[in-house]
């Protein structure tokens, strides 16, 4: 296991193991009839991974999503178990640093599509609304300001590329790739999981700005949800207590890293500075008390 000055885990090895296919912050074991995430504490902005870490960041992932997965209703999950005491004997020797950060999980057949939900309008979102009155392709009524809470949330697809960027395309799009009855099905299943998690959220004071969630299809063809679900690496987290239309609020998740990526001109393309030490002790903050917030 590789590890970091502040002892944030950057990679993991399990020499019983083939070597894991590593994702901007999953290392992935593939364990035969199952597999072993494990999240690390590496940190991505702009699909460019960060050189140093954010110590417990993994471990916060894991525990948010493993809330997720027995609050959301109406569509399935991929965990087998999240209990190292339950891991394959091969996999015990590690449990010190697999415990509370990994989980076992179904195979399955993974869409090629990150489906985003948006709730409010900000980001990209905003910047694409004020120069043509449309997110994504999905035209809205005028008079929105920059933050403000959409009528109703919108899906905005994007493209899972293994290298560079995602690409935004519609759901007209996306479903010339899969197929309309199937994006009909990503769609309902996306809207419904992030209705239910700004509800469930704001009554803890988080706004759910907006989420992106990943499917995968079983054996039978069923849809399950599967990967991160609604972690302040995948969501915009924003406390209500400081929300006001027409700002940008102060954010609970990785938004902080990017914000201070921009302030010292980083051009979005690898190599990524070192984050100082104040914002990886800032960065660690807002995630702990994203999953403290949200376990209540």
């Amino acid at each position: 296991m590789q590890y970091d000055k502040n002892h944030a885990l950057l990679s993991t090895e399990i020499p019983e193991i083939a070597e894991p296919k590593r994702g901007k912050v999953r290392d992935v074991y593939d364990l035969g009839d199952s597999l072993l995430f494990v999240a690390t504490d590496r940190i991505s902005a702009f699909d460019c991974i960060m050189p140093n870490g954010i110590p417990g960041k993994g471990a916060v992932l894991t525990q948010i999503t493993l809330n997720w997965f027995k609050v959301l209703k109406g569509l399935p999950n991929h965990l087998i178990t999240a209990d190292v005491a339950k891991y394959p004997e091969v996999l015990r020797k590690y449990a010190a640093d697999l415990d509370g950060r990994s989980m076992i999980v179904r195979k399955l057949k993974m869409l090629p599509v990150e489906c985003i939900v948006r709730g409010y309008l900000t980001g990209s979102g905003w910047e694409s609304y004020q120069k043509s009155g449309k997110v994504c392709g999905i035209p809205l009524r005028a008079g929105y300001v920059n933050a403000s809470k959409l009528d109703t949330p919108i899906f905005t697809p994007t493209t899972k590329e293994e290298t560079g960027h995602d690409m935004a395309i519609t759901a007209e799009e996306l479903g010339g790739i899969i197929g309309k009855e199937l994006t009909e099905k990503l769609q309902n299943a996306a809207i419904s999981l992030y209705t239910q998690a700004a509800d469930y959220a704001r009554e803890r004071g988080i706004i759910v700005a907006d989420t992106k969630f990943e499917f995968g299809l079983d054996e039978q063809g069923g849809l399950v949800l599967a990967d991160e679900v609604l972690t302040p690496d995948s969501s915009r987290f924003w406390p209500v207590a400081s929300y006001t239309p027409g700002k940008n609020p102060p954010s609970l998740d990785k938004q902080f890293v990017r914000d201070w990526l921009d302030s010292v001109h980083f051009n979005h393309q690898p190599p990524a500075p070192e984050l100082p030490q104040d914002i990886v002790e800032k960065t660690a903050e807002k995630y702990r008390n994203a999953l403290e917030v949200l376990k209540k």
